[in-house]
């Protein structure tokens, strides 16, 4: 005779290891797709930021009838803005932003004159009498916001440029879509469009007068930081 109190065998049935499994792939999609939003969002934050300095660039000239950061520093204490006389923008008011690529990211040349002009006029927010390099502004990711007027050009096109560093790959490619609209078949799109980029070991990375290189956005082999710049004057 069967003994009753046997000890029943204990394990998962197929049909509950099958549904355990669609759990997991079901939190683990929820949190791919978390991550994605999340860098989407950062990336229409930074997009924003750039054209919200565009428009406020547009927006001084149409008011003063002048480049910001290239008046002459008493024109604008004259106006009664707070500042540092003398400093930025002292040797200006020639029509040209004088500032190279490797002043992006330092607040030099006529740059510091260029954030004082648009926070001091209300068109971006900060405080105008900060003329460091701890000044320029930071996106949404972290890293930095500047601007390049290099006579030389900037990424091997002329005008004046609002450029952000730090950027993932993801981002880049982001930014570049959001920008420029849907990539290539080959999906290199950083040397075509108005937002040009490039990669490399520097963070910041300085962007430079010659044109960038062409390369495919690749996040699994690209761990270098880019540097996006969109031209917002020509």
């Amino acid at each position: 005779m069967k003994n009753r109190f046997a000890t029943r065998q204990s394990g998962f049935t197929l049909v509950e290891i099958a549904i355990v499994l669609v759990i997991i792939g079901l939190l683990l999609g929820g949190v791919l797709k978390g991550q994605e939003m999340i860098e989407n969002s950062k990336a229409k934050a930074i997009v924003n930021d750039m054209k919200a300095i565009q428009a406020a660039y547009n927006t001084y000239i149409d008011r003063y009838k002048a480049i910001p950061g290239d008046e002459l520093a008493a024109t604008m204490t004259n106006r009664g803005w707070p500042g540092t006389a003398g400093a930025p923008g002292a040797t200006g008011n020639d029509g040209v932003l004088n500032i190279s690529g490797a002043q992006t990211f330092t607040n030099a040349g006529e740059q510091p004159g260029f954030w004082r002009a648009l926070r001091a006029s209300g068109l971006v927010s900060g405080d105008p009498t900060n003329n460091t390099a701890a000044a320029l502004p930071r996106h949404s990711a972290g890293g930095l916001i500047g601007v390049s007027g290099d006579p030389a050009g900037t990424y091997g096109r002329s005008g004046v440029f609002v450029c952000a560093s730090g950027l993932s790959t993801k981002l880049a490619r982001a930014i570049d879509i959001t920008i420029d609209g849907a990539l290539p078949a080959n999906q290199i799109g950083n040397d075509v469009g108005e937002l040009r980029g490039a990669t490399g070991a520097g963070n910041p990375l300085v962007p430079t007068t010659a044109a960038p290189g062409g390369v495919a956005y690749n996040e699994t082999n690209q761990v270098n930081p880019w540097t996006v710049c969109m031209r917002i004057s020509g």
